[in-house]
């Protein structure tokens, strides 16, 4: 190897090692000085800078943002952009920053206003809990000139109170903001040494599902939604945001989501200012309900954030969860506090010493002894010889900076010297003393003093903001608007939305599944496409659901091109896409001569005539689906016949052999479900209806759709008897008088109300909704009488009336309560079980044939 080829590897092994070097240097920089917060005082040193500057500017007035911005500047090496930004970010958290100006809208995104035009002071909150001078650990800023703190010495949860997010070279740190009361709660909990849970809580207010939340650890995840509530049958309003959305950002995503087709609108409208509104127009063919879970699916309006706490903890970034952090916070605070104590002791027992040695130097006229001394040295030495009889009793020698402190007395202190009153001084600091020592000696149950003098000082407007809810899981597919036309070609076998010259079918989505029947039996689920070829001898095509158990197909199929043959009812609930399942048999020329789909499982009656034949003595079988079980698609069935069949005719329509559907309200997500959570509502069948009456007299009759929301509080939710009339007991706040009246509603109307008076202090005491009901009226005492309670039975009180009736007087005199009593209601009669499906992906044991129905009828 030359020289020079020596001197060129030599030069890049150490270009190379600077490389490294300074990477890793960037990279610590970027971590710890600029992007991941300390996890002691909960802030960025951007964040601290400022906070440091504030308080050096701090009058109790106002300061212009700007001048603020080029003090910090002193410390912050990085420009004036970057320390307004963070200001401006810390200012909208409204918990240090007291603000002027406008300072930008959180709501809808709009940015603040120049720093020249806006001003700032510190809370009161931050002047208590982030500064103390006497606590701080100080270094020296980037250029040397200034003293700026490693740490401010907060006490207070503040890293979670606040959260952050911050990107750094291969780290990046997401903290949620939690609620200010919960987190002392927990704080005193903590130090009680009982249990604590706390969960995020948003400015903006919305709806949290926190089961995944993980104590806000790497991995776990919340959901937010926005508040979206119905106007009427055609408006929808969202009134509070999912955190770190706007306004705007919510308006894009659902023009979006409207130009895909996944949600059909009228218009949107944004009436934000201090608070949120959108307004959501809706046509007319679309319903409410569902267009509500489509936001949720399709848009902004619900978002996943995956939390990721980490923290700085002392010169090394760490991944914590939040319970970690507050320990950590709590901990530190009481460490801070223990400080605030020792040193408020030693300043107190330095107070005490200089005081009593002021009135030992001046009780005992040391002062006429240093009369007569002519140099600055037998001064010092004589009221030090002056003051030895008298200094046994005090906490530490006396020193030459105390003597010095005591020539500084002037005469008129002395003359005025009253002895009593420094009796009285003295006995004030020995009592702060005592406290202090008392308090350092019970230092837990003073820190939780401390936590809740905080709360009780700034905790009053600072009230949860987020609803902690348990979310339902929205389906996609069965949200989403039928914004695309479905067409056939039966005779070539093609399917899609392009085929337009071809047979229409149906409206759908363009995330539908679509499943298809071949008169060979052959079935097939295939995603919505422009142009999908099936094969030919098309029998029938529709949306497919997963987990649909209620769909039902009747088939009647021969087995081979000769072979004998059978009838099947089955469900298909889980498939495979784009693979060919052979419902009907593998055998080639196997063919349907029969097919219906059911969609509540309905069973028909049919004829199936067979060919002339004379070994059987009748050509003609009726066969009834309904005494069919319904088996899994794979099932062979049970056998018709083993003779030719001519064809197959519709005799009678079927009625749905399925049992009705048991449905239950879940109160935590508020929902239908027909899974056993919450509370039975009762049997439905197609028409059925559910009852919602609230507050204000509003009564609705809804399907029992799985789909439909009830976000609303109730008075009632319950299964809708058509001919059971309705007993309403309600105050006329207008004639101060209670009313009673009983009425039906109208089955055609779905909103109905039935309390005529719109008087603001008219309200509903009592809804009924079962007969025989009675009440026992409880009255007031009126001029030192008490009038016996008196019992009413409803049904006999008053008659049924129309819904507008105002009703009867249910009484004169003036009411204390009312207790309505309605006897055990008669148990719903239980409906026959539904019939069992076998497992669609494991077919049902095949038929051998012995007394089907089809052999009554053979030789």
């Amino acid at each position: 190897m030359t020289e020079d080829q020596q001197h060129e590897e030599g030069s890049l092994k150490k270009v190379s090692g600077l490389y490294k070097d300074w990477f890793l240097d960037y990279a610590s920089y970027v971590i710890l000085d600029r992007a991941i917060p300390s996890v002691f005082d909960g802030f960025k040193p951007v964040q601290r800078r400022i906070m440091h500057s504030m308080r050096e500017l701090e009058d109790g007035r106002y300061n212009k943002v700007a001048n603020i911005v080029g003090n910090t500047m002193k410390y912050h090496p990085h420009g004036d952009a970057s320390i307004t930004d963070a200001m401006v970010q810390i200012g909208q958290k409204e918990l240090l920053i007291d603000t002027q100006g406008n300072w930008g809208n959180i709501f809808t995104g709009d940015s603040a206003a120049a720093a020249r035009y806006i001003e700032a002071r510190l809370t009161p909150f931050a002047l208590e809990v982030v500064f103390n001078p006497k606590t701080t650990d100080w270094a020296k800023s980037y250029d040397g000139r200034n003293n700026e703190p490693i740490d401010l010495p907060v006490k207070f949860p503040l890293l979670l109170a606040q959260g952050v997010e911050g990107i750094g070279v291969g780290l990046s740190t997401k903290i949620l903001p939690h609620n200010f009361n919960e987190l002392i709660q927990a704080s005193i909990a903590y130090l009680k040494g009982k249990k604590f849970q706390i969960f995020p809580d948003f400015i903006t207010g919305g709806m949290l599902d926190v089961s995944e939340y993980n104590d806000g650890e790497r991995g776990g995840r919340v959901r937010a939604r926005a508040r979206i509530a119905q106007r009427d049958k055609n408006m929808l309003v969202i009134t509070e945001l999912p955190f770190s959305k706007t306004t705007g950002d919510l308006i894009d995503s659902i023009v979006k989501a409207t130009e895909r087709g996944k949600i059909k609108i009228k218009k949107i409208e944004d009436n934000t200012s201090d608070k949120v509104e959108i307004l959501i127009h809706l046509t007319n063919d679309v319903s409410p309900d569902k267009t509500i879970d489509a936001l949720y699916a399709f848009t902004d309006c619900q978002v996943s954030i995956s939390p990721n706490a980490c923290v700085i903890v002392g010169d090394k970034p760490m991944f914590l969860n939040v319970s970690e952090i507050l320990r950590m916070n709590t901990d530190h605070t009481v460490s801070l506090l223990k400080k605030e104590l020792e040193i408020e002791l030693h300043e107190l027992q330095e107070s005490w010493h200089f005081a009593s040695l002021e009135r030992i130097f001046i009780e005992n006229r040391i002062y006429h002894d240093i009369e007569e001394v002519k140099s600055w040295e037998e001064v010092l030495t004589t009221i030090d010889e002056g003051l030895k009889p008298h200094t046994a009793h005090l906490l530490r020698a006396v020193t030459e900076e105390d003597i010095l402190k005591l020539t500084e007395i002037r005469i008129k202190r002395i003359s005025r010297f009253d002895l009593d009153k420094f009796k009285e001084t003295i006995a004030a600091l020995e009592g702060k003393i005592e406290q202090c020592k008392y308090n350092l000696e019970n230092l837990i149950p003073y820190a939780i003093e401390y936590f809740q003098n905080i709360q009780k000082k700034y905790g009053k407007d600072k009230e949860r903001r987020t609803e902690i809810r348990v979310f339902d899981n929205i389906d996609a597919t069965k949200v989403a608007v039928a914004n695309e036309k479905f067409y056939a070609n039966f005779e070539e076998g093609f399917i899609g939305t392009s085929l337009r010259k071809d047979q229409y079918l149906f409206d759908c989505s363009d995330i539908d599944d679509i499943i298809t029947f071949r008169k060979d039996g052959t079935m097939k689920v295939v995603k919505v496409e422009p142009k999908t070829f099936i094969g030919k001898d098309i029998l029938h095509v529709a949306i497919w659901k997963k987990g649909d158990t209620r769909t039902v197909y009747n088939m009647i199929y021969r087995e081979g091109r000769e072979g004998p043959y059978y009838m099947k009812r089955f469900s298909v609930t889980s498939i495979t896409r784009n693979t060919d399942y052979p419902l009907a048999s593998d055998a080639k020329g196997s063919q349907v001569l029969y097919f219906s789909a059911n969609p509540n499982g309905e069973a028909e009656l049919v004829s199936v005539l067979l060919k002339p034949n004379a070994r059987v003595r009748k050509n003609k079988i009726d066969i009834d689906f309904s005494d069919l079980a319904i088996k899994g698609r794979n099932s062979r069935g049970n056998l018709v016949t083993k003779y030719a069949v001519k064809k197959v005719d519709l005799k009678e329509e079927g009625h749905s052999t399925l049992a009705p559907r048991k449905i239950w309200f879940d109160e935590t997500v508020r929902r239908l479900n027909v899974d056993g959570r919450g509370t039975l509502l009762g049997s439905f069948r197609g028409d059925d209806r559910i009852l919602t009456i609230n507050n204000n007299g509003e009564a609705k009759l809804v399907s029992f759709d799985l789909m439909n929301r009830f976000d609303d509080e109730y008075l009632v939710l319950e299964k809708w008897v058509a001919d059971q009339p309705l007993t309403c007991i309600y105050f006329d706040g207008e004639k101060e008088i209670y009313f009673i009246k009983r009425f039906l509603l109208e089955p055609t109307a779905n909103v109905q109300y039935f309390v005529p008076s719109e008087h603001p202090k008219t309200f509903i005491e009592q809804i009924i909704t079962a007969p025989n009901a009675s009440a026992e009226i409880i009255f007031a005492k009126e001029k030192d009488k008490q009038r016996d309670p008196e019992q009413v039975n409803i049904d006999e009180f008053i008659s049924v009336k129309g819904i507008k009736a105002i009703g009867n007087q249910l009484t004169k005199h003036k009411v204390k309560t009312i207790n309505i009593t309605v006897p055990e209601p008669e148990e719903e009669p239980v409906p026959e079980e539904e019939p069992e499906h076998e497992h669609p992906d494991h077919g049902a044991p095949e038929d051998d044939g012995e007394g089907t129905i089809g052999s009554l009828f053979d030789e």
